[in-house]
Formats: structure tokens, sequence, C-alpha cells
């Protein structure tokens, strides 16, 4: 796939839905192209990821991109004081906005700061109930099941892949690598196809090794490879809000260089035949907290 990127986007919390979701929305009809989206649809508890400001690591993350300015009160305190308000009830009709406008919907979680902090040291019961309730909420706003799903802060392990095969899902992604590959799981491939996200995310990068937001769109374009698939995630808490007009200079600058931007949908389906098989393992990954799924 030649100079192509697949853009991935997750949707977290309450607010990047309502207001987020819209904003990209205008900024891809602007340059006539669509990306999947990943939908959160349960309780926003994200603010209860404030407890983890105790670890060195996730402190300097917050530190150096100004976490409390890119994301504002709202999300960093949302479900700590108060539940979390559910996210699929009040802006369903926001998710199915996106899609009418020929983007993708794929199930990213029920409750994200949940599903993100233990979802890959849960029983296999427990995993099942966390994808159930979300997809049935998704499925439901959509009238139709979603196609994929995307595990939170790709925190996923072997047990998680192969409940997900219990789902309709025609491929995932979960991991962080190189190329659309099958698991290999107990040596037996998994039918569901694994798009991993070849680039880093703007808060993995900014404050480190000299990326400011006055050059990081610079940084990523020089990241693109022209011979191999891009994947690149933007958030609609971020790209959607004050990164917004960040990432309509990005797509100017990469259409003009002559990148397609498609859909993970549309990778699946060019890919489905070709792609190798592959492992999964968990690893430390530049400018994240602990360990996790990365292509072996």
């Amino acid at each position: 796939m030649k100079k192509t990127i697949a853009l991935r986007i997750d949707v977290d919390t309450f607010r990047g839905t309502g207001r987020g979701v819209s904003a990209l929305c205008e900024i891809l009809a602007k340059y006539r192209v669509q990306g999947t989206f990943y939908f959160s649809v349960g309780p926003d508890n994200m603010g209860r990821h404030l407890w983890r400001l105790l670890k060195p690591a996730f402190l300097w993350k917050m530190l150096r991109t100004n976490a409390a300015g890119l994301y504002g009160p709202e999300i960093v305190l949302m479900g700590t004081a108060w539940p979390g308000p559910r996210i699929g009830k009040h802006h369903a009709e926001v998710i199915r906005q996106a899609i009418s406008a020929g983007n993708e919907a794929g199930f990213h979680a029920w409750d994200h700061h949940y599903a993100q902090a233990h979802l890959m040291t849960m029983t296999c019961d427990a995993m099942r109930k966390e994808l159930s309730r979300g997809v049935e909420e998704l499925t439901r706003i959509l009238g139709k099941a979603p196609a994929s799903s995307a595990a939170p802060g790709w925190r996923a392990n072997e047990q998680l892949l192969k409940i997900k095969q219990e789902f309709p899902f025609l491929y995932n992604t979960d991991c962080r690598g190189r190329a659309p590959f099958y698991p290999v799981i107990d040596e037996k491939k998994l039918e569901q196809l694994q798009i991993p996200v070849t680039l880093p995310t703007y808060d993995e990068v900014l404050g480190r090794d000299g990326v400011t937001d006055s050059n990081y769109n610079d940084y990523q374009l020089s990241l693109l490879k022209e011979d191999e698939l891009n994947v690149l995630t933007i958030h609609a808490e971020a790209e959607g809000g004050r990164c917004a007009p960040m990432f309509d200079a990005y797509l100017k600058a990469a259409t003009e260089k002559g990148y397609r931007i498609v859909t993970l949908g549309s990778v699946a389906e060019e890919l489905s035949e070709t792609a190798p098989e592959g492992k999964m393992v968990l690893a430390p990954f530049p400018g994240r907290e602990g360990v996790l799924a990365v292509q072996a």
C-alpha cells in the first residue's frame, strides 16, 4: 500500500465525543477523506487516572504534554467525585452522524478507564462481559454490529485476542508494530486480522527529543514510509480539540505529498488475503507507561 495513511481515531471521553468528533468530521470532509472512529460508549470515568500520578512515568507524561491544558478540567476530573455520564446514551446522534459522513465506526471500550487499567488482568468471563456490554451498546446506536475493535491504550494480551474471536469483528487494531498480520496463539492462526499502529501518537512524542507543537507535524511527516502502510492514531480529545488546527495542517501537507488517507476497513479489505502470520508480545514502549501489546 504505497503512500497510504490509515487513520485510526480514538474517542475516549464524553467531551471528546460531544465536541471532538464533529470537529474532526469537518476537517476530514474538507479534504474529502475518511477515518475509522473507535468509540467508548459507557461511563466516562477517565478522571480516575489521576491516581496514576503517583507513578513517575505517568506524571512526567502529564507534565510534558500539559494534559490539564490539552484536555481541560472536564476530562481530567470526570468520574472522580461523581459517577461518569454514559457516553452512548447522551451522544448517540453524534456517533451516527460521523458514520453518515462516510467514516467507519469501531468498538473501543465500555468504560475506557476501567478497561485500560484492568483489561489485561481480568478473567475470561470478565473480559467477555466488558466487551459484550460495549458492543451491544454500540450495536444499538449504529443499528449493526461494529466491524472492528481497538484495545484502549494498546493494553491487550493473547487471552483478549482469543475472546475477541467470539465477536463479529473482521479485524482489530490492538497493538503497535510494522504491518498487518494474523496472530498465532498456541500454534493456531486466529481469523481476525490485526492492524498495528505504526506511527507515534501526539502524547507519546511531545516534549521528548526536541518535539514541540511547532515542529510536531514536520516530525510526523518525516516518519512516513512511501513503500509501506502507515497507520496513525489521533484522539478526538486532542486533534479534535486544541490540536485541531495542527491536524488540519497535517492533512493538508500529507495530501499535498501524494499520500492517500484511508479507513482501516479499506486496509483490511485490501490485505486480508495476503497478510502473513505473526506473534504479539507485551513490551515497554517509548512515551508510554508500563507494557503494551507489540508486534513481535
